[in-house]
C-alpha cells in the first residue's frame, strides 16, 4: 500500500491548486457581495456571474468535469486521483461548481452516460457536461422514511405513449438555481412483485405543467441559495416514454450506482471543510489574548487542535483507501468502507467545525468566519445519501458475516 500520492496525482494537486489560489479564494468576498446584493433585493434565487467567470477560465484551463472517471467526457482520472482535488474544492463552497463537479449534477451526469440513451444524452447530458444547465435529483419524500427507499409513493403510471407522474418530493435539491432544466425522479411504477423492482428514473423538464415548487426549505435558518433544496409536488405530470431511464423496475439499479460514487465525493469535500475549520480555529487562537496570554497557549486548545489534526489525516487515509477499492474492486466490493467514510466524514468535521466556533466566541455563532453555514452543511450530511444509521447497518452486517453464516432456507415442503 502507497501512502505517497503519485507524481500524476502532484500535478493535479498543483494545478486545482494554483487554480484556487489565483482565481477561487479572492473571489470568495466578490460571491458574498452579490449574494447580499441579491437578498437585499428580495431574490437570492440567481445566478453568480463571478462563478460564470470563474467556470470559463476552469474549462480553458483543461479543469472540467474532474469527477468523471473511465470516461471521454472527463479527465480520465481515477477516484484516487480526484480525492485531493475534491478536497481541495470542499474548502470553499461554491468551488466545486468552477470546475463542473457540483452535486447534484454530477450524479446525474454519471447516470445519464452511464444509463441514459443517446435521446437522453443529447437533450440534457451535453448541456449538463457543458456547464449550461443544472439539474435536480427527486427521491426523498415527507410522508414516508425515504431511508428505505422501497417506501418511496410516488407514482409513475403508463398510459398510451406518456407517463404520468403523481406525489410530493422534498430536499429536492438544485431545484431553486434558476439554470435547472431537468430532473431525475425516482418513484414506483409498480407494487408488485420484488420490493426492490417495483421503482423506475425518470427524466421531467423542470417546466413540464404540473411541477410546483410549493416552497424551498431552510437548512439550520439558512436558505442555501442560490442553489437551494425544494419541496416539490408533481401532479399528473406527463412525460414521453422516451424519458425512462434504463426501463420500468431498474430505479434501484441505478440508484447503487449513482450513490456510490456521489458519497464519497461528499467525504472528500468534508475533508477540505475540516481542514479549512481547523485553518480558521488556528488563526484566531493566535490572534486573541486571554488571562495574559494567547489563547493558542492554553493547553485545552493545544489537545483540541491536535485531536483535529488526528481526525482530519484519519479520514483522508480512510477516503483515499474507499477511492482506491472502488477504482480496483468497483463500488459493490467497496462498499464496507464506503459506509465507514460517510458516517466517521461528517461526524469528523463537524466536531472541528464545533471547536473553531468555540475559538471565535460570538463571532463564531455569526456568519462573519462562515463556520456557522459550515456547520449547518456538514450536520446535513450525516442525514443526505442515507443516514448514519442506514450505514452502520451496512457496516454492523457486513460485520457480522465474518463471524456467523446465515444458515440456508429450509426448503419448501
Amino acid at each position: 500500500m502507497d501512502f505517497d500520492y503519485s507524481p500524476r496525482q502532484r500535478e493535479w494537486m498543483k494545478r486545482v491548486g494554483d487554480f484556487m489560489d489565483e482565481h477561487v479564494y479572492p473571489a470568495e468576498a466578490v460571491y458574498a457581495k452579490e449574494m447580499e446584493d441579491a437578498r437585499a433585493k428580495g431574490n437570492p434565487w440567481i445566478v453568480i456571474q463571478v462563478v460564470e467567470q470563474l467556470k470559463e477560465k476552469a474549462r480553458k484551463a483543461g479543469l472540467w468535469n474532474l469527477f468523471l472517471n473511465e470516461s471521454e467526457n472527463g479527465a480520465g482520472l481515477t477516484n484516487l486521483e480526484y480525492a485531493p482535488l475534491a478536497e481541495m474544492m470542499g474548502k470553499v463552497g461554491f468551488a466545486s461548481e468552477v470546475f463542473n463537479c457540483a452535486a447534484p449534477d454530477t450524479g446525474n451526469m454519471e447516470v445519464l452516460e452511464r444509463y441514459g440513451s443517446p435521446y437522453q444524452q443529447d437533450k440534457w447530458l451535453k448541456p449538463l457536461l457543458a456547464g449550461e444547465i443544472r439539474s435536480a435529483f427527486l427521491m426523498t419524500e415527507p410522508a414516508v422514511a425515504s431511508s428505505d427507499a422501497t417506501n418511496i409513493a410516488t407514482r409513475i403510471e403508463r398510459k398510451g405513449d406518456h407517463y404520468v407522474i403523481n406525489g410530493t418530493k422534498w430536499w429536492s435539491s438544485g431545484v431553486g438555481d434558476p439554470r435547472c432544466k431537468v430532473l431525475i425522479v425516482m418513484g414506483k411504477n409498480s407494487v408488485d412483485g420484488d420490493r426492490h423492482s417495483q421503482q423506475s428514473q425518470i427524466l421531467v423538464e423542470r417546466d413540464a405543467p404540473g411541477v410546483t415548487v410549493k416552497r424551498m426549505l431552510p437548512v439550520f435558518g439558512y436558505d442555501d441559495a442560490p442553489h437551494g433544496h425544494g419541496e416539490v409536488e408533481l401532479k399528473d405530470v406527463k412525460v414521453p416514454v422516451e424519458n425512462m431511464v434504463l426501463g420500468e423496475g431498474r430505479g434501484f439499479e441505478i440508484a447503487q450506482g449513482r450513490l456510490g460514487p456521489g458519497r464519497i465525493h461528499h467525504c472528500m469535500r468534508t475533508i477540505g471543510a475540516a481542514e479549512r475549520a481547523l485553518e480558521s480555529m488556528v488563526k484566531r487562537l493566535h490572534e486573541r489574548v486571554a488571562f495574559g496570554k494567547r489563547i493558542a497557549e492554553h493547553s485545552v486548545w493545544e489537545q483540541r487542535i491536535a485531536e483535529a489534526r488526528i481526525n482530519i489525516d484519519m479520514c483522508r487515509l480512510l477516503t483515499l483507501k474507499a477511492a482506491d477499492m472502488m477504482d480496483k474492486v468497483g463500488n459493490k466490493v467497496a462498499r464496507l468502507e464506503i459506509a465507514e467514510i460517510k458516517v466517521a466524514g461528517p461526524r469528523m468535521a463537524l466536531k472541528i467545525i464545533d471547536d473553531a466556533i468555540q475559538a471565535w466566541g460570538g463571532g463564531g455563532v455569526t456568519t462573519d468566519p462562515g463556520l456557522a453555514r459550515m456547520y449547518a452543511s456538514q450536520r446535513t450530511l450525516r442525514i443526505a445519501d442515507g443516514p448514519d444509521e442506514v450505514h452502520c447497518r451496512t457496516i454492523a452486517r457486513l460485520e457480522y458475516g465474518k463471524h456467523f453464516q446465515r444458515p440456508p432456507r429450509a426448503a419448501a415442503e
